[in-house]
């Protein structure tokens, strides 16, 4: 059955070879889950130049989001003479989709490194995926820890700023959480740990936990419906939201927090427009917010006082463990020869780079 699904899959090229980037013989080909998102596009600058550095010819394609596109781009590439092929999954924590590709790949006999969005929501699942193929790997994070992180940061900075961010002085500290995507494991991990571990910090110190704005809201979340972690989704909910709940009728959302910078992003705009942290945090009221990736544009805003803090995630050190590892088994060597010591290799398939917590430097 898999050979034949590869098979019929293969056999389904013909169109997308003359609309994508194929790779010619012996190039690296790099498919992306999409060019459009910030961090990621840090990665791709970061990983074409490592793997320059390493002396491999890539292509890298846009997969926009969408899973048949990637699957068809990856097997013209297999088709085409690819020497290695690097994925980011579109449809994270979808192993069936993942086997699928990795088949593929495997029956061309070529290195095959998954990165950054994971495989499987069951970590047995993935670890059986990738010991069944010695030419693959997976380079990402402890997932959970960015979420973790931050909401150890937010309990923390909120607990030291408590009676300047509690507006309407009623005791109590409401708060907006925008999810990037439904599904997503990373997601779901920073959109629950943001919030506990806040809140043991709070509580453990005897302030209450944070309460979310909207009382209806049964998730405490507002999510990107397009599941592509946007700006325009957290400025479109966050104006929303300033319209109802604002100083003006004494209910105004007092800490924002995101799933990743880009949303951040939108949701300070929004700030922006309704008169809010504005540039310099003077003679206005500065509302935290809080992200995760650690960004450029992030890192500006933090400098700007208009944002708070961030988690970083390292771009160039996923950059450089893909490239390290994807040359190592092109070249037919140990695939974690000579990587980074401060990356953590876990059962002899994963790689993790740590996340660091940045307020500014």
């Amino acid at each position: 059955m898999k050979k034949f699904v590869s098979k019929m899959l293969a056999g389904a090229l013909g169109l997308s070879m003359l609309c994508g980037v194929a790779a010619a013989e012996g190039e690296t080909y790099v498919s992306w889950y999409t060019f459009g998102d910030v961090y990621l596009s840090s990665v791709r600058t970061a990983l074409d130049a490592a793997m320059e550095a390493k002396g491999l010819t890539v292509v890298d394609k846009d997969s926009n989001a969408n899973q048949q596109t990637q699957t068809d781009d990856i097997n013209t590439a297999l088709v085409t003479g690819a020497n290695a092929v690097v994925v980011n999954l579109v449809e994270s924590g979808a192993i069936g989709t993942a086997e699928t590709l990795m088949n593929a790949i495997k029956e061309k006999d070529v290195p095959a490194v998954f990165f950054n969005r994971a495989v499987s929501t069951d970590n047995n699942e993935a670890a059986e995926l990738f010991k069944g193929y010695e030419k693959s790997a997976f380079i990402g994070t402890d997932f959970t820890q960015a979420g973790i992180m931050q909401g150890k940061m937010i309990g923390e900075y909120v607990l030291e700023h408590f009676d300047e961010i509690d507006l309407n002085h009623d005791g109590k500290i409401s708060y907006v959480m925008f999810k990037g995507d439904e599904a997503n494991q990373e997601a779901i991990a920073r959109t629950k740990y943001g919030v506990e571990c806040a809140d043991e910090v709070l509580t453990a110190a005897g302030k209450p936990a944070l309460e979310f704005y909207d009382a209806s809201n049964a998730n405490k979340y507002l999510v990107d419906l397009n599941g592509t972690w946007s700006n325009t989704a957290s400025f479109d909910y966050m104006q929303t939201i300033l319209a109802q709940y604002n100083e003006a009728n004494n209910n105004m959302v007092e800490v924002v927090i995101c799933n990743n910078d880009d949303m951040a992003l939108g949701a300070i705009n929004a700030l922006v427009n309704a008169g809010y942290n504005l540039p310099g945090g003077e003679g206005c009221t500065v509302i935290p917010v809080f992200g995760v990736d650690a960004t450029d544009a992030a890192k500006e805003l933090i400098a700007n006082k208009q944002m708070t803090g961030s988690i970083k995630q390292d771009a160039e050190g996923m950059a450089d463990a893909v490239a390290t590892i994807t040359a190592n088994l092109i070249a037919g060597k140990d695939k974690f020869e000579g990587l980074n010591e401060n990356y953590e290799v876990v059962d002899g398939w994963t790689v993790n780079i740590p996340y660091s917590v940045y307020t500014g430097e």
